[in-house]
């Protein structure tokens, strides 16, 4: 096989691939293995037919053709590994001859990853916000674990803000009443404000058997955007009683005796959640600024169907909720329409590719390598944050054939992990923040605390801490993914997944 490249631009090559006669044997056996079977010739027995009697019976440039889709994509990944390209879209194949006999010539157009030059990274800095917990957030956190212990007394008087209200909803549009638009029984929180437009402002003042009718405008289904009726009838109001501030609150709400140690426990908590805030931001500006030092060429193929596969799963998403656009951009607060929409969504997807291309750069740079301690750590953190077992997110990964990009992630990871231990982090009062602070803790330690062990500190940095006492027996579950894997693990190391 002889291969050549020629650039068509930083990120599309041509690859033209010219393959000796003999290089198709194989080819040819399956193109006629198959054809054996299919094909039923008096006096010979299914599989049994000589090719040539084949060649005479379907036509011999109907054997090359299937010759061919057999062959090309064989050929064109082995030129793919021989020429060390690392592509990053489906070809574009074009045979331009077949000499029965002696040849085969084609050609193949791709998108591939740019080479990109990369600068210093040896002395980088960013700055983050300081940690600091203001009395005004302690006291909102006691407030809602105040809420937690309030208890409901029914009251003879007129609903106000803050009461609840057992409530009848019939909603109709140009006197019929809609589809599921009625409802009796509900309970509803006067001043919530999170069902429907209206509704606070004519439930307030409203006594028990006493009803009120508003309008409000329908969020989904074919008369998205009309007016519909709603009356509301109120069953009954009940007034919320939350417990005095003392400490026989704080001995009940917590494991503390006094509240002046439950609030000590609250701002220890808040400044932990902001010390973790401040890994995520950390990497956060780090990735930002190397889209600004670092130029990216981005192919526009891969953007254009990366705007089209989230267009489409979006438009089934609203398709499923019964919304059209202007009803989603409504009850979003999307100001712009589709358009400002269309355009924040493309500079999103742009930002991704080149954080991608830039990360595979890095870890190329620094032969990153993904080994199975890796793996099997990303597999668990990620588990954990999608509330499944480490069993069952391989499975999910092994189901939907999503191995290699998983390690090609783990990979990218572990690149911009090690570049932001060796970076320089700042608050902004000029304090030196402590890396080590920002890694998260052990499933095992944040629950002798009492906490719910941190997601975003495994984006922060290399997400190999995330375990917890039974981390050996859940590795284990891992085990075939892991071994299906280290496959894909030389793979993802010389190409790059689609964005």
């Amino acid at each position: 096989m002889k291969s050549t490249i020629e650039n068509l631009g930083p990120t599309r090559v041509r690859l033209a691939i010219e393959v000796p006669w003999s290089d198709l044997d194989h080819a040819f056996g399956e193109v006629y293995k198959e054809l054996g079977k299919q094909v039923r010739v008096p006096g010979f027995r299914p599989g049994k037919v000589p090719n040539r009697v084949l060649d005479q019976r379907i036509g011999r440039p109907v054997v090359l053709e299937q010759v061919v889709q057999h062959a090309v994509p064989e050929v064109y990944s082995e030129a793919i590994r021989e020429n060390q390209v690392r592509v990053i879209s489906q070809p574009e194949v074009e045979v331009t001859r077949i000499d029965d006999g002696e040849a085969l010539a084609f050609t193949a157009e791709v998108d591939v990853a740019p080479t990109l030059e990369l600068p210093p990274l040896d002395s980088l800095a960013v700055t983050v916000d300081d940690v600091e917990v203001t009395d005004e957030e302690i006291d909102a956190q006691v407030s809602v674990m105040r809420e937690r212990f309030a208890t409901l007394s029914g009251v003879e008087r007129a609903a106000a803000e803050g009461d609840y209200v057992s409530i009848d909803l019939e909603a109709t549009l140009r006197g019929e009443v809609l589809e599921d638009g009625s409802t009796t029984g509900m309970s509803y929180e006067v001043g919530s404000g999170g069902l429907m437009a209206g509704l606070d402002e004519a439930v307030t003042g409203l006594s028990a058997d006493e009803s009120a009718t508003f309008q409000t405008p329908l969020l989904s289904g074919d008369d998205a955007g009309e007016l519909a009726d709603v009356t509301v009838t109120v069953r009954s109001v009940k007034s919320k009683e939350l417990p005095e501030l003392d400490d026989e609150f704080a001995s009940i709400a917590s494991e503390f005796d006094t509240l002046a140690e439950l609030r000590e426990d609250v701002r220890t908590r808040l400044s932990r959640t902001k010390v973790l805030q401040q890994g995520a931001e950390a990497r956060d500006k780090l990735v930002e600024h190397l889209i600004e030092v670092i130029e990216v060429p981005v192919p526009e193929n891969m953007v254009e169907q990366e705007l089209s596969w989230r267009g489409q799963a979006m438009e089934r998403e609203l398709q499923q909720a019964g919304m059209d656009w202007d009803a989603y951009f409504t009850a979003a607060g999307v100001e712009g329409g589709r358009e400002a929409y269309d355009a924040e969504l493309r500079e999103n997807v742009e930002k991704a590719v080149k954080t991608q291309f830039i990360l595979d750069s890095i870890a190329d740079a620094r032969e990153v390598t993904v080994d199975n301690e890796d793996l099997s750590a990303q597999i668990m953190a990620q588990a954990q944050r999608n509330r499944v077992s480490p069993e069952q997110y391989a499975q999910q990964l092994q189901q939907g054939n999503n191995i290699a990009d998983f390690v090609a992630d783990v990979r990218r990871t572990k690149a911009l992990a090690q570049l932001l231990e060796e970076t320089t982090i700042t608050d902004a009062s000029g304090n030196v923040v402590d890396l080590e602070a920002l890694r998260p803790r052990t499933v095992a330690a944040s629950a002798e605390d009492g906490e719910e062990p941190a997601d975003d500190v495994t984006e922060a940095v290399a997400g190999g801490d995330v375990a917890d006492d039974d981390a050996d027996n859940e590795a284990e579950a891992t085990d075939a993914v892991v071994t299906d894997a280290e496959a894909a693990v030389d793979d993802a190391e010389g190409s790059t997944d689609k964005a």
